[in-house]
């Protein structure tokens, strides 16, 4: 473990191994009290992390120790589902010292990293603030993984679930670069004639469209699903059919904001409040402004509304709007008791959740498989993180090997803009960089 260094991870690539791929070594120079790996993966039908974590747990808690001692933390914490008690049965033998389980409900959205914050540590992470304003840091557990075994090579492989309408659900370990569409394959393929690709989960994550899209270091899942799901059909929904049934139907009942996790939170958010704005011109007044610290979980629209009414999307149109016009609060209303008073009884259990959104008759089951998916042509995208995209450092005609630095971060004035390199994840040949991608075949 001492030979994992800050550099080691930058160098190595390691980003957020979902979300926005926040890079790593930036959180591992902060300084914390505590160190939080991230194992609730409350997205419905994923199993990734879980699987990870139960194959892996020796390289994960290897991870969270290397880097509780980079930011000065005595304290680490897993924080897992207490319904997964065999793989925390497997954890409990092998935790370093100053490192516990935090056992959380099966609920939605309990992989919030706010949340999480609060339900391990009884810490509220202001409005528009991160988890280090409360001494934490929080990893996903592929990403504690990556960390461990940055000293060995950087980031070339990525694990995913591939569920709902495929022969066979599964999770997989891919190259990073492969497609969206051979991860389907190696799940034995559609069981529908018309296979829509949701991607990163049901809740927070995007229709993709173009079934060759490329995997890449934020890839946490593909939910394949038919073209009349609900959750296609809302996720079609344009924004001018948006606010035509919004100002039809909204009756203020409040619902989307009571159990809207940033307000119980004590966040400045109401979405009921946001769907005025649909009726008013209300942008400047505050409860519109408060649309800012929406945390697109989509809890309101997909779950709470009791209309089917699309609050999330309204939010994060004001919140576009507001950040394109730089309006925001300077000091925002923040109600820190909120919390203890309503947080413990509103969360979505996940069993409801998985019916309301008409997914119970897909089997919630992930099971890892370990050989790396074969390839023979990748495409390693150069913005594959938060912050600048990075440089080609490779032409065509060029031969790599897996592992080669074929992209960096730029430098402005000596200085790498926030980033991190990516890497080639098989060994060929560079036969074209075009469009922020490098493609090699092998």
């Amino acid at each position: 473990m001492s030979n994992i260094t800050v550099e080691a991870v930058a160098e190595a690539g390691v980003v957020g191994a979902g979300g926005a791929g926040f890079p790593t070594h930036v959180k591992l120079a902060a300084e914390a009290d505590t160190v939080l790996i991230n194992a609730a993966e409350c997205e419905p039908l994923l199993h990734k992390d879980k699987e990870v974590l139960r194959e892996y747990a020796d390289a994960v808690l290897a991870g969270l120790a290397a880097a509780m001692q980079l930011v000065g933390a005595p304290r680490g914490i897993v924080g897992i589902k207490e319904k997964y008690q065999d793989v925390i049965d497997l954890l409990r033998p092998k935790l370093p010292g100053g490192v516990e389980i935090c056992p959380l409900r099966d609920a939605y959205p309990a992989g919030d990293e706010f949340i999480l914050v609060y339900d391990a540590l009884g810490r509220v992470i202001p409005p528009g603030g991160i988890p280090l304003h409360v001494g934490a840091v929080v990893m996903n557990v592929e990403t504690a993984m990556n960390v461990a075994l940055a000293p060995e090579g950087p980031v070339t492989e990525k694990y995913l679930t591939v569920a709902g309408a495929v022969a066979e659900p599964v999770t997989l370990r891919v190259p990073v670069g492969v497609t969206l569409a051979q991860c389907v394959a190696a799940a034995g393929g559609p069981t529908v004639d018309d296979p829509n690709y949701i991607v990163g989960g049901v809740m927070m994550g995007s229709l993709e469209d173009n079934h060759d899209a490329l995997v890449d270091k934020t890839t946490g899942g593909v939910i394949v699903l038919p073209g009349d799901h609900i959750v296609v059909r809302r996720r079609r929904q344009d924004w001018q059919q948006i606010v035509r049934i919004g100002r039809s139907a909204c009756d203020q009942c409040s619902f989307c904001t009571e159990l809207c996790p940033r307000w119980l939170l004590g966040h400045p958010i109401e979405p009921h409040a946001a769907m005025r704005s649909l009726q008013f011109n209300l942008v400047g007044e505050a409860n519109v402004i408060g649309t800012a610290y929406c945390c697109e979980c989509n809890l309101c629209s997909l779950y709470s509304c009791p209309e089917d009414l699309d609050p999330k999307n309204v939010c994060t149109q004001n919140k576009r709007r507001l950040a394109a016009e730089k309006r925001r609060w300077e000091d925002p209303p923040f109600n820190p008791r909120r919390p203890e008073l309503h947080l413990a009884n509103r969360k979505a259990p996940m069993s409801r959740l998985i019916q309301k959104l008409g997914l119970q008759g897909f089997r919630n089951v992930g099971p890892l498989r370990s050989d790396l998916l074969a390839a023979d042509r990748v495409g390693i995208a150069l913005k594959q993180h938060l912050g600048a995209p990075c440089e080609s450092t490779v032409r065509q005609g060029d031969r790599v090997t897996k592992g080669q630095v074929v992209g960096r971060p730029p430098v402005t004035d000596g200085k790498p803009a926030l980033g991190a390199p990516v890497h080639a994840s098989i060994d060929g040949v560079v036969t074209e960089v075009a469009d922020g991608i490098v493609w090699i075949n092998r």
